[in-house]
């Protein structure tokens, strides 16, 4: 399997690679970064770097993995113009057809996730996330609404700008972390409090990523002297019975 230490999943699921910038929020995209050291590297699967490319050799892999809860593109974006609705399709069906994981699908092209929606199965284990990282781009969480996704989430990384009207009806959980790297942009204090505020007095469930910044390890995950790691409360419960199922059933094979 494919460990992931991006701190609100497990496994990372990458049936494309590759990706084009359109937002400011992609400016230092972490994913461009590390493609390129995996090409100098040698590997194959990213052979072109961080061009566009599909893997439908990768598409039956969490078919083997025991339950988890799974990162789908963290490399790439699902819905990115270039990738054929025939192929989501063939990652939706996937998903469809292994109900033991959680799926987390993160797009920042929230209007063909909409467009597309009625052409996909949204079965309960799919979550949609939309990326918004400053105001200019919050018109995507209303097209996240307009999908059929069970579950939706928001994820304000790199958060570069105040989002103090955020319109959370209809959002399960939220996602915020702070830009690291080389030339991190600054996150400030009172950006993630007001979204801190906005999720408790809407009952959405609030996860801190990161404060990020040239040593995220060093600026820790702390907010007001504690770490958020919420997740939705009836996505929480599901899954953990899975997993304490499937453990009883381990200890008495």
């Amino acid at each position: 399997m494919a460990q992931s230490s991006i701190e609100w999943t497990q496994q990372t699921w990458n049936p494309t690679t590759g990706c084009t910038k359109i937002s400011q929020g992609c400016k230092f995209c972490y994913a461009e970064i590390f493609a390129k050291r995996l090409q100098a590297m040698g590997l194959e699967k990213y052979e072109n770097g961080f061009d566009l490319a599909l893997h439908p050799d990768e598409l039956d892999k969490p078919r083997k993995w025991k339950p988890s809860i799974i990162f789908v593109n963290s490399m790439s974006d699902l819905f990115h113009e270039k990738i054929p609705l025939e192929y989501i399709q063939r990652v939706f069906k996937v998903m469809n057809e292994c109900p033991q994981h959680h799926f987390q699908v993160l797009t920042k092209r929230a209007e063909l996730a909409a467009l597309y929606s009625p052409y996909l199965n949204w079965t309960p284990n799919i979550w949609m996330g939309v990326s918004v990282e400053d105001q200019k781009v919050a018109h995507r969480i209303d097209f996240l609404r307009e999908t059929d996704a069970h579950v939706k989430f928001l994820s304000l990384e790199p958060l570069i700008g105040s989002l103090p009207n955020l319109n959370l009806a209809g959002i399960d959980w939220v996602i915020v972390g702070g830009e690291s790297g080389h030339k991190p942009r600054p996150m400030k204090l009172e950006w993630v409090q007001e979204i801190l505020t906005q999720c408790q007095q809407t009952r959405v469930a609030f996860f801190f990523k990161q404060w990020g910044g040239k040593n995220k390890k060093l600026s820790g995950r702390e907010l007001n002297g504690q770490t958020y790691d919420e997740y939705p409360v009836k996505i929480k419960n599901a899954f953990n019975h899975k997993l304490n199922t499937e453990n009883n059933q381990q200890q008495h094979v």
